[in-house]
């Protein structure tokens, strides 16, 4: 039986993996290198030790470049383009119909200092969230499940009684190892990743369908 939704934010619930991409993008033009979208679509959803944004363009350029002035500008131009951004299609819809369903609501994000929830404030729609779960709060992001994990011990129920929305294939992966149920959605970014096979549905848009008729859908499922 479903009891809970759980929410990825980056991407699914406002589409600023997109929007990051294209402010980053811009920025490398103006050193005069390129960031292939490909790059950029494996960094969704986690945080990758092993790959610096700076690093790479300082390789591409030859010649060293200045982090903070390189983040300063990337970060200006993309505020000014999130803050502009619409929430993504159906998203609102579900959460009304989560809230009218009595379901338990939860974000679970790989981003940290509440970003995520300053912008659910912003755009009117926190007040949904039962809990937030996010980078501060786990040892390990993303394709880790201890996001996902504790997002359900959060909102009191078993992984197998809620549903995870996710945009990206490290996010994903780590609803599936929690044991939720996982719907991908994925963006302009994420879109020609390969998502595991063992996702349960995947849309182009959360407009596609109803949460209730992906309830009905997973509770069948279950009952096999």
């Amino acid at each position: 039986m479903i009891k809970a939704v759980v929410f990825d934010f980056d991407g699914l619930i406002l589409d600023t993996e997109t929007l990051m991409y294209k402010a980053t993008a811009e920025v490398y033009k103006k050193y005069g290198a390129e960031l292939p979208i490909s790059v950029w679509a494996n960094l969704a959803g986690t945080h990758d030790d092993h790959f610096d944004l700076v690093d790479y363009l300082s390789e591409q350029i030859g010649r060293p470049v200045d982090r903070a002035a390189f983040y300063d500008e990337r970060d200006t131009l993309a505020a000014e383009y999130i803050v502009q951004a619409d929430v993504l299609p159906g998203v609102t819809a579900a959460l009304e119909t989560a809230d009218k369903l009595g379901l338990k609501i939860g974000l679970a994000t790989s981003s940290g200092d509440q970003w995520a929830k300053n912008h659910l404030i912003r755009l009117g729609l926190a007040d949904y969230f039962d809990v937030f779960v996010e980078a501060n709060d786990v040892k390990n992001v993303k394709p880790d499940p201890e996001l996902y994990l504790k997002a359900c011990e959060r909102l009191g129920v078993k992984p197998n009684e809620a549903i995870a929305f996710e945009d990206s294939l490290h996010g994903a992966i780590a609803a599936k190892k929690a044991g939720l149920y996982c719907v991908v959605i994925p963006n302009e970014v994420t879109k020609s990743l390969d998502f595991p096979p063992e996702v349960d549905r995947r849309l182009g848009s959360l407009a596609e369908t109803s949460l209730e008729e992906l309830i009905e859908a997973f509770s069948k499922e279950d009952g096999k």
